[in-house]
């Protein structure tokens, strides 16, 4: 049954009848629209297994790959469909087929950035333990810098890197810039520059990033207890609803928080400690707790 109405007696009661290919009022028995067409399976399935086996769809598009997956390619096994090897001189011809194959689906220069970004991507996210949606966004955004004619004049490097630091920041998985400098070679100064630069030129809606989701980062590297992380979140809590944090670099806010929340929790660690770990320096992380420490009353001696 549809949820729309009949135009003749305003009923609701509307049905589809695809043996007919009408749309009838069940009420009335007007036919309120007629040849139309069928888009369910012509096969039908009773589990999830069945269902998964009968759909004939293709494989979903993956901006990882340089020609989006869709492409047919000549696979490496050298044996026909029965199983048994061919013969050698076919072997020779298919290895021809395979290499001019490959090298017309990357002719244009623009595949060829297309090929070394895509790869250097996804060297970054295996380091970085990134998922695969974080992986095909950032991908889909560097099809766009592309599109937009953006990374003529600057490193592919950088900004795969940009690319990279944008999307974990948009899909709430941030990654420092420190991170993303040691990973990737490139001076934090060149991927910040890229960053702000695919920015403005996309007008990319980026949130501010919030100090806490570095919190569990970085107690999980200090080997530190839940009690810790659950503290440290709730001074960050308590701070930006202060308005202390704004134009402080978040990464340097929570270090600062999970520095006090250990020392509360007795669970001390110093501040090269926790330094080393949020890729601050110790008196960025002594500047952030004495203003935690004022602005919040905190009564603790460190």
């Amino acid at each position: 049954m549809s949820t729309g109405k009949c135009p003749e007696c305003g009923s609701k009661k509307v049905i589809k009848d695809f043996a007919r290919g009408e749309i009838v009022c069940g009420s009335c028995g007007i036919v309120i629209e007629e040849n139309i067409e069928d888009h369910r399976p012509e096969w039908r399935s009773f589990d999830s297994e069945q269902r998964e086996k009968r759909a004939r769809g293709g494989a979903p598009i993956k901006y990882m790959r340089p020609n989006k997956g869709l492409v047919t390619e000549i696979d490496q096994y050298n044996r026909d469909i029965r199983g048994a090897k061919i013969s050698p001189k076919k072997q020779a011809q298919l290895y021809r087929m395979r290499k001019w194959h490959k090298r017309a689906s990357i002719a244009s220069s623009m595949e060829r950035n297309l090929a070394i970004a895509l790869s250097e991507l996804d060297r970054i996210a295996s380091y970085l333990g990134l998922p695969d949606s974080v992986r095909e966004s950032a991908a889909l955004l560097y099809r766009r810098c592309i599109k937009a004619e953006l990374i003529r004049g600057r490193l592919i490097e950088s900004v795969v890197a940009a690319v990279i630091y944008a999307t974990c920041r948009m899909q709430g998985n941030p990654r420092t810039l420190e991170e993303l400098s040691k990973v990737s070679g490139i001076e934090k100064k060149e991927i910040g520059r890229a960053y702000r630069f695919i920015r403005r030129e996309l007008s990319l809606d980026i949130p501010l990033t919030d100090p806490s989701q570095y919190v569990p980062k970085f107690t999980a590297a200090l080997k530190l207890s839940g009690q810790v992380q659950e503290k440290a979140i709730k001074l960050l809590r308590k701070a930006i609803g202060k308005g202390l944090i704004s134009g402080r670099g978040p990464t340097g806010v929570a270090a600062a928080a999970v520095y006090i929340a250990s020392a509360m929790c007795n669970e001390r660690r110093t501040q090269k400690e926790v330094a080393d770990v949020a890729g601050v320096t110790e008196v960025t992380i002594r500047n952030r707790y004495r203003e935690l420490k004022k602005e919040l009353g905190l009564k603790i001696a460190l």
